[in-house]
């Protein structure tokens, strides 16, 4: 029986057979995920107009060293920050959201494709010839993941808190509080609803609830956990996105709003 060797020649960086404009989405990621990196730092870096009135700014929630009344620390800079660091109080919080968007699954494939090329996309060429996939530095440390989700879970439960606080309006005649509805509840809310279809949405969090169960039918509540979470997980990309661009939202329209830009909406 004869037989035919077929000799594999690796494609060259970008070269493909594709005839789609296959560079459109890593360009689109490329784009938003660096305008939200350098809008969210300079953001940080301001430590100021992050709260209006009854609003807080879920970059800098929780609010743990400042002279605002949100702040769960009253004082300034704390002493044991040296003097040469500078300081902010989303510095220190920004870290853990941040770390949990990083090493998500999701936002891996999407990043690896736009910043690295690591493929551009699939049937693409490779900027490089080996593989090393995640099992080193830096890579490895993707694994921790499961662990931003515990923190993510409980910065949830904070921003639902802010969320609620977002309600009640103190009047400045009496000084005290009354329930109410601004533009601004509205912004903080959707931010908590749509982080929170991001959150639970975790493939990480999948897996915590009955991914490693044999048979799920014998665990009846962990089963139920699991369809809700594997339901939120088949929407995973868009709660991804849309979190991403609600959260950076909501910091704008308080910002703006403190600065005296925009004004916020008194519904009721």
């Amino acid at each position: 029986m004869a037989t035919e060797v077929v000799q594999l020649t690796r494609r060259g960086f970008g070269q493909t057979m594709r005839r789609d404009a296959w560079w459109v989405q890593p360009l689109v990621v490329f784009v938003v995920l660096t305008a939200f990196l350098i809008y969210a730092t300079w953001a940080a870096f301001q430590n100021k107009y992050f709260a209006f009135g009854n609003y807080l700014s879920p970059f800098y929630s929780p609010l743990l060293f400042s002279d605002s009344p949100h702040a769960w620390i009253h004082g300034g800079r704390p002493s044991w920050i040296p003097g040469f660091l500078p300081f902010s109080p989303a510095l220190l919080i920004l870290p853990f959201p941040a770390g949990f968007r990083l090493t998500c699954y999701y936002y891996r494939g999407a990043y690896y494709k736009s910043f690295w090329a690591d493929p551009p996309s699939c049937t693409v060429g490779e900027p490089r010839k080996s593989y090393r996939g995640e099992r080193y530095l830096p890579l490895v440390l993707q694994n921790v993941h499961r662990y931003f989700l515990y923190v993510a879970l409980i910065f949830l439960i904070i921003l639902a808190s802010d969320a609620y606080r977002a309600m009640w309006f103190v009047d400045p005649a009496t000084g005290r509080e009354s329930f109410g509805i601004g533009l601004g509840t509205i912004v903080l809310i959707l931010n908590v609803v749509l982080l929170g279809g991001y959150t639970l949405g975790c493939h990480s969090l999948r897996h915590l609830v009955g991914g490693y169960i044999d048979q799920l039918s014998r665990a009846p509540v962990r089963k139920k956990s699991y369809d809700c979470v594997s339901c939120l997980n088949r929407g995973h990309m868009r709660w991804a996105w849309l979190s991403l661009v609600w959260v950076a939202f909501s910091d704008l329209f308080i910002r703006l709003c403190a600065m005296g830009i925009w004004h916020d909406v008194r519904l009721f």
